[in-house]
């Protein structure tokens, strides 16, 4: 029997491109570093000298600094790649991944150079930006798009969490992180992951229309959904104030038209989207196959035609049994009109006298 590796085609590149990167990384950091300690720079992202490497803004993502992140990265680019892949499809999945590859980097890098630039500290130049936790931030904001009420168990059920509360966490561990260990280059990319891809899914990706049954072509931009406002990723109490901050820079993004504001339609077209997605029967984040919702679903279609096929073919029954029924009397009916208006050829005759009518 032919093993088969049931790993989408870019899945598997950029599973590949992490064991290249960051073995070669390693190799540069360590097996040169008596010939120029600077090695690595080649690979991972030093702002002072990332003008001279552009390549860098791609390759530091892919480029972990140990055996521990390397395999966070693996899991992460496994199974979320798998199912962002199969979601959107390769291309649509490949403009994601340079997007939230490329953007966090190249603003990152900015953020040191400013700070080098406002407080003249040398090791803000040189700081070295490098690691998934941008790819990780931007696949968490596309799991609380595409399966918000998906929960995930750990510790057999011990420890349970929904989807849509993820990016949350995850940003509040990198923030405290920064602040307590001095992992700051996590904590900006983060913030910077998260930002770009809720603003790309929010605003500018194109995606099929799911509310109807049609098979065309029918692109939508963005996501206007009230489930996928930028409040809807803080806890509940937070998220008025939280609100109405984003509201604020939204509107000011509309008056200098840097960004196209939603009309009631969209907002409504949105959540429509959002049902959609979630009636329709996701693949589950950890494998392939359907979802429960979406079994549940088609199982109650199928009950449902089911039992409607079973109620039309009652009736026709029935109306099939009427009408012989109908067609039956009738005949009958006639057959003794029939017989009643028959003469017996064995009684006599009766003349009508000549002169007169019948």
């Amino acid at each position: 029997m032919q093993w088969r590796v049931n790993i989408p085609p870019l899945t598997r590149i950029l599973l590949a491109l992490l064991i290249v990167f960051s073995v070669s990384y390693q190799a540069l950091r360590y097996g040169l570093a008596h010939l120029d300690y600077t090695a690595g720079h080649y690979l991972a992202l030093i702002p002072q000298w990332a003008l001279f490497t552009p390549w860098v803004y791609f390759t530091a993502t892919y480029s972990e600094q140990n055996v521990v992140t390397i395999l966070i990265a693996g899991a992460t680019i496994l199974y979320g790649g798998k199912y962002l892949e199969r979601a959107w499809g390769s291309r649509e999945f490949g403009k994601f991944i340079l997007l939230v590859t490329l953007l966090p980097n190249f603003v990152a890098s900015l953020v040191y150079v400013l700070l080098f630039a406002i407080s003249q500290n040398d090791s803000l130049a040189l700081v070295v930006i490098q690691g998934s936790v941008a790819l990780q931030a931007a696949f968490l904001v596309a799991f609380k798009q595409l399966v918000p009420e998906h929960t995930v168990t750990l510790l057999k059920g011990a420890v349970k969490f929904r989807v849509k509360h993820f990016p949350s966490v995850f940003l509040a561990a990198n923030t405290l992180s920064g602040i307590v260990l001095g992992t700051d280059t996590a904590l900006v990319l983060a913030w910077v992951g998260f930002m770009t891809s809720w603003t790309y899914l929010r605003f500018y990706k194109r995606q099929p229309d799911l509310s109807t049954a049609a098979t065309g072509n029918n692109q939508l931009r963005g996501d206007a959904s009230e489930t996928f406002a930028f409040a809807s990723f803080w806890p509940d109490t937070i998220q008025p104030p939280v609100a109405a901050i984003a509201d604020g820079v939204y509107n000011a993004l509309v008056a200098v038209r840097l960004c196209t504001p939603f009309t009631a339609e969209d907002v409504e077209f949105g959540n429509e989207q959002a049902t959609a997605r979630g009636e329709g029967g996701l693949p589950n984040l950890l494998n392939h196959g359907v979802g429960k919702a979406g079994r549940n679903k088609q199982e109650d279609a199928e009950r449902r035609r089911a039992l409607a096929l079973k109620e039309l073919d009652q009736r026709l029954h029935a109306a099939s049994t009427n009408i012989t029924s109908a067609s039956r009397q009738q005949s009958s009916t006639q057959n003794s009109i029939i017989q009643s208006g028959t003469v017996d050829p064995t009684s006599p005759s009766v003349e009508t006298p000549a002169g007169t009518q019948a």
